[in-house]
């Protein structure tokens, strides 16, 4: 549908529009633009050019929901105004009485837009700016969200979506417990959210816990995940405990023994709020990390180049990603090396434990780094599993920052280092994470609007405009047809992946040593089982040594556990190489590294024309079209193979055709063409001031009147 110019979106309703304005093109300080008119809706704000585009380009990776000029409201950061030269924070305060001569919005996708509002007439330019400000700023409810006015139809490319395990039913959960060979209990007694509506409606926890209903399910340990061996990992939520609570403790207690009786009557447990950093720490982490790629200008970027690396690492964001995949990694040592069950806790145990729960299960389990099991990783873990992702996104604005972190962009940055070291393992490559990451704050997807799975339910009900009929129906990320056709879709594919012959990924094998890269089990993981009767008689004395051997594994000497965890590390590392068996990651300090295509595709300063990423993997996909016609070819010849032909997905040449044109670089798929120059210069007197700082005046270009870097 059209509508003042521009298509909008089912369900898109205009708010308000000023014409003209001016778009800064970001190359300079020169403060050059195009003209067009700028519109405020419920779903996004847009900018629509007056001139005509140059030339026609028919852009492979295309988001059907919005363009490069569009943002949705969700996607909004922050807003800068600049009054009389000086840039301030937007505020609801300075909203009301006037309105800035620029415009400036930071993005979550670390996108930035410049407009000039001193072109449109005043009573245009002031409702303009007020419109957008309120629409993106202020504290809203969640009805007012557009995924409740969005009337998508729905898409015939559903598949992926129903290959996506979703996990809400017990054939879900019955499947999946099937496929791991776990010896535990499903839980529907919460169906209807009576026991507790922070917990999922349905989950799974260890055989010998029989009252649920005690504390409102709070301690109850979570299954997650099943072992070939037969432990188990559990995660709980585990609230702070005070010496009067004598009750709970004990209800704690027994908690704790009920998952070491799922495996050889042993147990590990790790309070993940003592040993990682708490969601106001990543918050502040990530503040400062994404400052250094929301380049407002040239001289900006060039100015933080002098330091760049040293201010990353200064931001503690690394780090904290490298805590994690440390603490994911000390997990799959307890399973597959220590053959013991691990139980993590944290208060809520929704975040810190979904992030380390996921991992550990992308390290173990090859099914879940494929792109299906990969998402139905995520329905598992962090959507079944109750995350906040509307706190902790901060989808509605609210002043209370207490809430808000990063926690699953956390997760999608540790699964990226993962991918990047190991590429052949994972089946999607790192333009789906990137688009992932991007699609948190699409406002159409049910995936990332909710707390929890009763949230999800109440309020699809309440907001329901035909109750009577049944609930609201939003589309989940998980059908990417809504934002992408099939030939984008393409993408998401690694073709690296080195795909596993006849195996059947929805059923897991029987383990398989000399076709597994696993450590070999302790010879404990090979005694008798105690008799039933030795539990009722040491109940105490077993309660002391389970203490005993909890502390003294996580919560003992800090150094211990990394110093076994490098010996688990190394002693895998020298094993023969098995994609789809144990994937650990390398937790030394250069080989965590920056995710380059997410934070730096906006910035044309690191452009590479022809090359970077995008020229290694455009020839690789050249070379997998040429194999797979070649394989097909083979298998056509033999009727006997006739019916088993190559199922992965088809990379032809028409997607490879960008590559003679010349305007690809490094950013692409995500941008085609450079805004700025691709030799920016910097003026004498900068670049001496720099090098002054910096201890650079050896450089010979001092002497230039301008610096060009090629």
């Amino acid at each position: 549908m059209i509508c003042s110019g521009f298509f909008v979106t089912s369900g898109e309703v205009e708010f308000c529009s000023a014409n003209p304005i001016l778009k800064y093109t970001q190359d300079d300080l020169s403060q050059r633009g195009v003209f067009g008119t700028l519109f405020c809706t419920n779903f996004r704000v847009t900018f629509i050019s007056d001139e005509k585009p140059q030339e026609k380009t028919d852009k492979t990776f295309k988001n059907k929901l919005y363009g490069e000029n569009d943002i949705p409201l969700m996607c909004v950061d922050h807003i800068y105004g600049v009054y009389d030269e000086k840039r301030k924070l937007i505020t609801g305060g300075l909203v009301k009485n006037k309105y800035p001569s620029k415009m400036i919005i930071h993005c979550k996708d670390l996108r930035v837009f410049q407009f000039s509002l001193t072109f449109s007439k005043e009573e245009d330019a002031k409702k303009i700016f007020q419109g957008i400000a309120h629409h993106c700023l202020e504290e809203k409810s969640l009805k007012c969200v557009f995924a409740f006015s969005y009337m998508g139809t729905p898409s015939p490319e559903m598949q992926w979506k129903q290959e996506t395990v979703m996990f809400d039913s017990p054939e879900d959960w019955t499947q999946e417990m099937k496929r791991t060979k776990a010896n535990c209990r499903l839980v529907t007694e919460n169906e209807n959210f009576e026991l507790s509506q922070r917990l999922p409606k349905y989950f799974v926890i260890p055989l010998t816990i029989g009252d649920l209903f005690s504390y409102q399910g709070k301690g109850l340990p979570i299954w997650c995940w099943s072992h070939y061996s037969g432990c188990a990992l559990f995660k709980a939520s585990f609230p702070p405990v005070t010496q009067e609570d004598g009750d709970f403790q004990k209800h704690l207690d027994t908690m704790i023994n009920a998952v070491a009786h799922n495996h050889l009557y042993s147990v590990k447990t790790e309070d993940l709020s003592e040993s990682l950093p708490n969601i106001q720490d990543i918050q502040q982490s990530y503040n400062k990390f994404k400052q250094f790629f929301l380049i407002e200008n040239s001289t900006d970027f060039w100015l933080s180049d002098v330091k760049w690396f040293s201010s990353l690492e200064s931001s503690g964001w690394l780090d904290i990603i490298r805590q994690c995949l440390q603490k994911a990694v000390e997990v799959v040592e307890c399973l597959e090396k220590d053959n013991t069950n691990v139980l993590i806790t944290e208060e809520e145990g929704t975040d810190l434990c979904c992030v380390i729960s996921s991992l550990a299960q992308i390290m173990l389990d090859p099914y879940y780094r494929t792109l299906m099991g990969f998402q139905s990783l995520v329905q598992k873990e962090w959507v079944a599993g109750c995350h906040a992702f509307l706190d902790r996104c901060n989808h509605l604005h609210q002043k209370d920052k207490e809430y808000h972190s990063p926690v699953f962009l956390l997760f999608l940055e540790c699964v990226w280092q993962l991918v990047h070291q190991h590429s052949p393992a994972f089946q999607f490559s790192e333009t789906y994470l990137t688009v992932l990451s991007d699609s948190v704050h699409v406002p159409v997807f049910s995936t990332f609007l909710f707390n929890s799975s009763h949230h999800r339910e109440s309020v699809m009900k309440a907001e329901s405009p035909l109750a009577q009929s049944g609930p609201l129906s939003c589309p989940t990320v998980w059908d990417w047809s809504v934002q992408f056709d099939s030939k984008a879709q393409n993408f998401f594919f690694n073709p690296l992946y080195l795909e596993k012959v006849k195996h059947d990924r929805a059923v897991r094998k029987p383990h398989k040593p000399k076709h597994q890269r696993n450590l070999s089990l302790p010879s404990t993981a090979f005694k008798t089982p105690p008799k039933k009767g030795f539990f009722k008689d040491e109940t105490d004395s077993l309660k002391k040594m389970l203490r005993v051997k909890r502390l003294s594994r996580w919560r003992g000497s800090p150094d211990a556990p990394a110093a076994t965890t490098r010996e688990f590390f190394e002693s895998w590392q020298h094993r023969p190489l098995d994609y789809h068996g144990l994937l650990l990651p390398c937790l030394d300090g250069p080989a965590v590294h920056i995710w380059m295509q997410r934070y730096l595709r906006w910035i044309p300063e690191v452009y590479i024309l022809g090359g970077g990423s995008v020229a290694v993997m455009t020839k690789l996909m050249e070379l997998l079209s040429q194999v797979q016609d070649l394989k097909r070819v083979l298998e056509q010849r033999d009727s006997s193979q006739a019916a088993k032909l190559d199922h992965r997905p088809y990379f032809q040449h028409r997607l490879l055709s960008f590559d003679s044109s010349g305007r690809l670089s490094s950013s692409f798929p995500f941008a085609y063409t450079c805004y700025r120059s691709f030799k920016p210069i910097i003026p004498t007197g900068l670049m001496q001031s720099l090098m002054v700082t910096d201890s650079l005046a050896s450089q010979e270009d001092e002497a230039s009147s301008v610096v060009s870097f090629v």
